[in-house]
């Protein structure tokens, strides 16, 4: 945290993918839409920037992340009506299901760890950016390169998954 303060790209990239899944899921715990869910994180990443001199704590930053995020994802519930997951108890899975679910969640994970470095960044971008425009700029390849390199990563995704 404290080499992202001081600018280290590195850093910051190591905070982001170490972070960011987490932020999706407490997101998604408040059943928002993708899109509501991709703001959230989004707006919880900016919260940091713009207090990042003011965290006392920097080795806490995850939890203040989660906290971050749950604060702007229940805002962002209100205004839509939604509860989380957790308020209704009649919608929650058996425990079966959330075992499988974050065994799951874990093995796609690990084998997105495993992809190069390309596949990764343009997996993790596309669940945050839905325009190929941006997606594009983002990674710096043209617009009409991004579905079939999409693809290509998924398959090689799948690859990793089954084996």
């Amino acid at each position: 945290m404290l080499r992202a303060r001081d600018g280290d790209a590195a850093a910051w990239t190591a905070l982001v993918e170490r972070h960011t899944e987490t932020l999706w899921a407490v997101a998604r715990s408040w059943r928002l839409s993708d899109a509501d869910c991709a703001d959230v994180v989004q707006i919880t990443w900016l919260r940091l920037v713009e207090r990042l001199d003011t965290i006392r704590e920097p080795e806490a930053v995850g939890a203040w992340l989660v906290v971050t995020a749950r604060r702007e994802a229940g805002r962002t519930a209100r205004e839509r009506g939604h509860e989380p997951l957790g308020a209704a108890s009649a919608a929650l899975p058996p425990p079966d299901d959330v075992v499988a679910g974050r065994e799951q969640v874990c093995a796609v994970g690990t084998a997105l760890r495993g992809l190069p470095r390309r596949c990764r960044d343009l997996l993790r971008l596309a669940a945050l950016v839905p325009r190929q425009a941006e997606l594009a700029a983002a990674l710096d390849i043209p617009v009409g390169g991004v579905g079939p390199t999409r693809a290509r990563c998924l398959q090689q995704l799948r690859r990793k998954l089954v084996s």
